[in-house]
């Protein structure tokens, strides 16, 4: 959802730096993008282990999600471009549509009223009703078999390495739009399908041989 639907990393990101300048503690951007893709155990896990011993994680962590609450409440959430037309793409063809998002299951159902897009979703499956976050597979599980359907016949978007790497381990076929953080080098590796934006993608495009996207 965030990063790939919304346009909302850039604004989580600059409420994390607003927050360690609060503070008074310079936080690493390195450990912030690290965690995109992550629920808030994993990201308060990583938080920690990336800064100095003396990371105030729940200081910051509550002036971070107090800004970023107050932008997302005040002000319409952004949709990334190419968005709506998918998803109508998809809706058209009748296949159905599951929302695997680390965001929390009812904090992920106000961002899609919000941006208007909840009625594109058969289910959402949000961080809080998995046990273990992106990069494990668990939550695209899950989410298949909500759909019931086989995890080869699913198709992942993504834009984060940690949710690319859940999908791929859930044997599900991924295409990527990476947002802020291009995908490293051993995640291109894996051989899933790049594109820039979703504006690149028709669903009518799809062809599978194979397991694999051409």
């Amino acid at each position: 959802m965030d990063g790939l639907l919304l346009d909302t990393e850039r604004i989580g990101m600059n409420c994390f730096i607003e927050a360690g300048r609060i503070v008074g503690y310079p936080v690493k951007l390195a450990v912030y993008h690290s965690c995109i893709g992550a629920n808030r155990a994993s990201t308060k896990k990583l938080m920690i282990n990336g800064h100095d011993h003396d990371f105030p994680f729940e200081e910051i962590d509550k002036i971070w999600r107090d800004l970023y609450a107050q932008q997302i409440l005040d002000y319409p959430i952004p949709i990334k471009p190419g968005v709506e037309t998918l998803l109508n793409e998809i809706v058209t063809s009748g296949s159905p549509i599951a929302l695997a998002t680390s965001t929390a299951y009812e904090l992920a159902k106000f961002k899609l009223r919000n941006s208007g897009l909840i009625d594109y979703f058969d289910y959402i499956v949000g961080g809080d009703q998995v046990v273990n976050a992106k990069p494990d597979p668990e939550i695209y599980v899950h989410a298949a078999a909500k759909l019931k359907v086989l995890n080869s016949n699913c198709i992942a978007f993504e834009d984060s390495e940690n949710g690319v790497r859940a999908a791929l381990s859930a044997k599900i076929n991924v295409i990527q739009v990476p947002d802020i953080v291009q995908p490293s080098a051993d995640l291109v590796a894996m051989g899933h399908r790049i594109i820039e934006s979703l504006s690149d993608f028709s669903w009518q495009s799809i062809k599978q041989s194979r397991g694999q996207i051409t």
